[in-house]
């Protein structure tokens, strides 16, 4: 499937999760979308780690810190400030609902920056095309800054150092911070050398869409509205 209708698609589930009223409907999408993520990572789990462990915080922490319902399930200690530490069902629903939904479109956007070609994005947008540049290259920043991480805790181990623990890790923070200022001052001189932002521009042919490319674009509209009114 071409980037564009692979990204129409992917946010139409992505709003699909958001508005879901049930906790099965939402976290089916979710499901769906983490079987998409995981053909992506190739050792990448990053990305996956950060879409699931926020919604698993807001289910645990949301029912301890909600006062609704009145359905006890676990009654815990009374806390300044914060209360009692209730559990009800009511709260254990609201805080599935709340994290699947997270966790779909986190998802959503993890499916995007894994398995979608930015660079073809950038070149089908007709218009505010700097813009969609500043987003394809911030979405490039978290697997370079990955991959860059993997190399110099290569060579610092090669040197008989371990990388180890917050202060191990703290260390990697300053080549990382230069190489990120060096690789950017080079891709900005490799972007004027091109003559980037210089009138008469030319494009690369583009394959035309196949079936399932105007499939999605029309899949993406009809996830939303079942989202919206039935899910």
């Amino acid at each position: 499937m071409r980037s564009v209708p692979a990204a129409v698609l992917l946010a139409g589930a992505g709003a699909a999760g958001l508005l879901a009223s049930r906790p099965v409907s939402a976290g089916a999408i979710a499901l769906v979308l983490l079987a998409v993520c995981l053909r992506g990572t190739r050792g990448r789990r990053l990305y996956l780690y950060g879409a699931l462990f926020p919604p698993a915080g807001v289910f645990l922490l949301s029912p301890l810190l909600s006062l609704e319902g009145a359905d006890v399930l676990w009654s815990g200690p009374v806390l300044p400030v914060l209360g009692p530490l209730d559990v009800t069902s009511e709260e254990l629903h609201t805080a599935a609902l709340s994290s699947v939904r997270f966790a779909a479109v986190a998802l959503a956007f993890a499916a995007y920056a894994l398995l979608l070609d930015h660079d073809e994005l950038v070149a089908a947008v007709g218009f505010a095309r700097r813009s969609a540049l500043a987003v394809a290259l911030a979405t490039r920043l978290v697997p370079t800054l990955e991959r860059d991480a993997a190399g110099l805790a290569e060579a610092v181990r090669g040197r008989g150092v371990a990388v180890a623990g917050v202060r191990g890790h703290a260390r990697l923070l300053s080549p990382l911070v230069a190489g990120s200022l060096e690789r950017a001052s080079s891709l900005a001189e490799a972007m004027e050398a091109r003559g980037f932002g210089r009138p008469g521009a030319t494009r690369a042919p583009r394959p035309p869409w196949r079936a399932r490319d105007r499939a999605a674009v029309v899949l993406a509209p009809l996830l939303v509205l079942a989202g919206a009114l039935w899910l």
